[in-house]
């Protein structure tokens, strides 16, 4: 299921590409924090779904309502001429590592896992 998704999106993103080809400057910046507020949770499902207490309720409002209020925030400190939309990006960035983190360590004691396995399985032979 994830992986049509994944595949799902690779081609809408392919086909809004060849629709609108080049991203205006004035809206470059709320589309770079828009897309580091998404990623964020999207790592973070993949790390709750690790840990196995995700819940898609919480997904989709996350996705949505961190994106939103990132881009909110780099609105107002556009009019108030701060860069607001820097502090969203520290603490998504650092919240993308530590989930991050949680998925390499998972992984990692996997693939230890597996080595472990195979190697006892050898000495038993």
């Amino acid at each position: 299921m994830m992986g049509i998704s994944i595949g799902l999106g690779c081609v809408l993103g392919i086909i809004i590409g060849f629709i609108i080809p080049t991203i205006p400057y004035t809206a470059s910046q709320y589309l770079a924090i828009g897309i580091v507020a998404s990623l964020d949770s999207v790592f973070g499902g993949i790390a709750s779904t690790i840990k196995k207490n995700f819940d898609i309720k919480v997904f989709i409002s996350g996705f949505f309502v961190n994106a939103i209020l990132a881009i909110l925030l780099t609105y107002l400190g556009e009019k108030l001429n701060v860069d607001i939309y820097l502090a969203a990006i520290i603490v998504f960035i650092g919240r993308m590592f530590n989930n991050l983190g949680i998925i390499r360590r998972y992984y990692l004691g996997k693939i230890s896992e597996k080595a472990h396995a195979k190697k006892n399985k050898k000495e038993e032979n």
